[in-house]
């Protein structure tokens, strides 16, 4: 699975937000202000397409697109590939650069309680 480019980007997220939208839905719900040119955001999403992350369904000669990639599946591929690109496919040292730069105290409360949850599944199955 290709990155997304900065200008793939939005409108993939607008239409993860959509679930299927035409072309004048996707324009609305892209934040920038002002809003890129239809033609703009037409041919973004027919190289989306191309690239296998959008489908369509045709009426006439108007289009409605769909995500073919979820979410989930993106924010999973784009995390291998950080991990592999800036952690040497360490998830510890992902999470020891999260705790040193950039969490919050309350980020952190939650992360320690995530762990202790995964932590007592763990010693629990083995039981």
């Amino acid at each position: 699975m290709e990155e997304l480019t900065k200008t793939e980007e939005p409108i993939m997220q607008a239409l993860w937000k959509l679930k299927k939208a035409f072309v004048k839905d996707i324009i609305e719900h892209l934040p920038e202000d002002p809003k890129p040119p239809y033609n703009t955001v037409s041919s973004v999403v027919r190289i989306l397409e191309r690239k296998g992350y959008v489908g369509f369904t045709a009426y006439g000669k108007t289009y409605e697109y769909f995500p073919l990639i979820s979410r989930a599946q993106y924010r999973a591929n784009t995390l291998k590939r950080m991990l592999a690109r800036y952690f040497d496919n360490s998830p510890a040292a992902l999470v020891s650069y999260m705790v040193e730069e950039s969490l919050s105290p309350k980020e952190l409360a939650q992360l320690r309680k995530l762990l202790d949850d995964a932590q007592d599944k763990s010693s629990g199955s083995h039981e």
